[in-house]
């Protein structure tokens, strides 16, 4: 059985290379009043894809796309609406064809949520996983989360 996470285990935005502001929508409430556990899966993706679509990155050579294969989310607090949010992300893993991420989301200084992701690199022109070119490897270099080795060494 897992351990209860204590509050001195919660993620700190500082540990996030690559952050971004965002909103919250009215329309990402549920009939509770406050975020619906579906829209945070948004909120973490906001964060990849705005990070991996810059072409400036250098994360997206032509011919290759990322899909996302896994994402567990831990709620950690409600949300609510009016207010904005801070999105924070690191690298923490390359695989083979992979790359892992951390990813939070922060309101008023709190998380409320943080989630593992993980995307797998693709051939666009067969949709088959391909290895991750040493220039995109390089490129993410940047956005490691502080305190991991990617390359699990």
């Amino acid at each position: 059985m897992n351990a209860p996470v204590r509050a001195d285990d919660a993620p700190r935005l500082e540990d996030f290379p690559y952050r971004l502001s965002d909103n919250v929508r009215f329309a990402d409430l549920d009939p509770n009043g406050h975020v619906n556990n579906a829209v945070y899966a948004s909120y973490f993706e906001t964060g990849r894809v705005t990070l991996v679509k810059d072409l400036s990155m250098g994360l997206m050579p032509a011919g290759l796309g990322w899909i996302m294969v896994r994402l567990d989310i831990h709620f950690r607090a409600e949300l609510h609406w009016p207010g904005q949010i801070e999105l924070g992300l690191g690298l923490v893993k390359f695989g083979r064809t992979s790359t892992t991420f951390d990813q939070v989301v922060f309101s008023e200084g709190r998380c409320v949520a943080s989630a593992k992701a993980v995307t797998v690199m693709i051939d666009e022109a067969t949709r088959r996983p391909t290895p991750l070119p040493a220039e995109v490897k390089q490129n993410f270099r940047r956005w490691v989360r502080r305190g991991v080795n990617p390359d699990g060494e």
